[in-house]
């Protein structure tokens, strides 16, 4: 591990904001705030909303300064990358921020039932050769529901043709609720018809304007924009979708797609 990352842990352990429970002693340690973030970190009652997957906490950070009677917690294994939002938040003197190191395979041992009202998956790793680590798959929806609220909100902002793809027949395939959907965010003149079709809330159309740096990175190399806003329901069996789907060119920004396979489940 290099001098940098030593010294962001080091100095991570003292941020007030920060939990750090890594898959590998998450076991061997209880989490006693599970249930109670409201009242043990927050001191209020507002709304909790997740970013999983949360990279630098650029977005986490973004929707705490825009919405300060809402608490933000941003999720992510790795500390170094979680570093940068604490910190910020930390100097803006941001209280409604809050950051959880730990895997997301495991994030409902950290949240209680009805705890949480809302999900952001913000650009996150498509995993096209496992279904099972995909965040908007099932195998995570049947997590997830454990602590959303019945019918909370799944955001998903992706560059990823499969990923958004995947994640359109999941949810078809399980009849949830789409509240929203466009497959080029950004190109205002579908963006203006689609949002005037849909009644895209000012809420949602002031969030969906805050960027990240790789957001940034991606527009100007030309990728559309997706973005996906569903309800997910407590009851009923969740399936996975039974179909074959396109491959990304690319796996993430600046690298090429490993797989020499064109199509995935």
């Amino acid at each position: 591990m290099s001098k940098g990352k030593l010294q962001k842990f080091a100095e991570m352990e003292t941020f007030k904001n920060v939990f750090q429970y890594p898959y590998s002693v998450v076991s061997e340690v209880s989490f006693e705030m599970r249930g109670h973030w409201r009242e043990q970190y927050f001191h209020n009652d507002n709304p909790i909303v997740l970013e999983l997957g949360c990279g630098k906490g650029e977005y986490t950070v973004g929707l705490a300064r825009v919405y300060p009677n809402i608490n933000f917690i941003g999720v992510d294994i790795k500390g170094a990358r979680i570093y940068t939002g604490a910190k910020q938040a930390l100097n803006e003197g941001l209280d409604n921020v809050a950051f959880l190191r730990t895997s997301i395979e495991i994030i409902d041992r950290f949240f209680s039932e009805d705890e949480v009202q809302e999900i952001w998956l913000t650009f996150s790793d498509p995993q096209m050769k496992n279904v099972h680590k995909r965040l908007t798959s099932t195998f995570f929806m049947n997590r997830y529901r454990r602590f959303l609220v019945d019918g909370g909100l799944v955001h998903l902002k992706t560059d990823s043709n499969f990923l958004f793809t995947y994640t359109t027949y999941m949810v078809n395939v399980n009849k949830l609720p789409v509240l929203y959907r466009t497959e080029d965010l950004y190109n205002n003149e579908l963006g203006e018809k689609e949002m005037a079709d849909s009644q895209m809330d000012e809420k949602t159309r002031e969030i969906l304007g805050i960027h990240t740096y790789y957001e940034n990175q991606w527009i100007e190399r030309g990728l559309n924009i997706k973005y996906m806003k569903f309800q997910l329901p407590r009851a009923g069996e969740l399936v996975e979708p039974d179909v074959e789907i396109e491959l990304d060119d690319y796996r993430s920004f600046k690298r090429t797609k490993r797989s020499s396979l064109s199509t995935s489940k």
